[in-house]
């Protein structure tokens, strides 16, 4: 069983030695290709081992919280999360706006004998919201930050996509080039024979088969990445619409326009008495 790998080694190694300048040119860029092909491949496929085992930590921490700025209140940190990138953007927005443009409500008084879950009690007991332009700033801010994710994700795949398809026909290239020059130095030494043919036709053959190496790993590696990332990039845009709908539910203002005017008359009021008490 050994000996069909010694032949094909040797039949390589014979191919190459007998291989034109066009044919090991074509090698050569071919191997370069190779390189950078699995340069992306060790660093992606790393990327994504960290990302997955990183958002999944993140997200049994974030399912724990009933405050969405919990998580940065306590400095956690998940370094390779894309969930928790897309998160600390948020929160960062989230508490600028609450520190910058605050609203202030009193909180609600609650009805005995009703029920309320810990994030109703939240939403009701926090007396610093945001109003709904700010919301909205917000919102921008995490799809920003899920597309940015998403590019990080997918960035030097297009290395990968180039092995798949343009390998075997770069490899085609010296293949055909290569018994074509085969073929042209027969017809000027005038010998047909296979004895003259067999070196070239084998030297032109390994740039296919090199174009054949280069590009299956990276298709394999490809549709196994491109799959994963899909999935990464689903559970990022149900964690923002989740984030999202957390943040409106505990810090958006919701009041309706008449007590909204009432507050608003009562602070006025008031400054206007402390004013005048002056």
């Amino acid at each position: 069983m050994m000996i069909i790998p010694l032949l094909a080694s040797n039949a390589a190694v014979f191919a190459i030695k007998n291989a034109t300048a066009e044919g090991q040119i074509t090698v050569i860029v071919l191997l370069l290709l190779s390189l950078f092909s699995w340069t992306i491949i060790l660093s992606k496929f790393r990327q994504l081992v960290i990302a997955r085992k990183a958002s999944k930590k993140f997200m049994e921490a974030y399912a724990s919280t009933r405050d969405p700025l919990d998580i940065q209140k306590r400095g956690e940190e998940f370094e390779g999360a894309p969930a928790y990138q897309l998160y600390i953007r948020g929160a960062d927005e989230l508490a600028y706006q609450l520190k910058n443009n605050p609203v202030r409500v009193q909180a609600a008084k609650f009805v005995e004998g009703a029920e309320h879950t810990n994030t109703d009690m939240l939403a009701k007991t926090t007396t610093t919201k945001v109003s709904n332009s700010s919301y909205e700033a917000i919102r921008v801010i995490l799809e920003e930050a899920a597309g940015v994710q998403a590019m990080s994700l997918e960035k030097g795949m297009i290395v990968l996509s180039t092995a798949v398809a343009g390998g075997p026909f770069i490899g085609l290239l010296g293949t055909v080039w290569g018994v074509m020059s085969t073929f042209a130095g027969i017809a000027e030494a005038n010998s047909a024979s296979l004895t003259t043919m067999a070196p070239g036709v084998a030297a032109a053959l390994v740039a296919t088969v090199t174009g054949l190496l280069v590009a299956i790993p990276a298709m394999f590696a490809y549709n196994f990445m491109v799959t994963t990332i899909r999935a990464i990039t689903q559970e990022l845009d149900l964690f923002a619409s989740r984030f999202a709908n957390h943040i409106e539910h505990v810090y958006v203002d919701h009041r309706p326009l008449s007590e909204e005017i009432r507050s608003a008359n009562e602070v006025l009021a008031n400054r206007i008495t402390s004013a005048l008490n002056r």
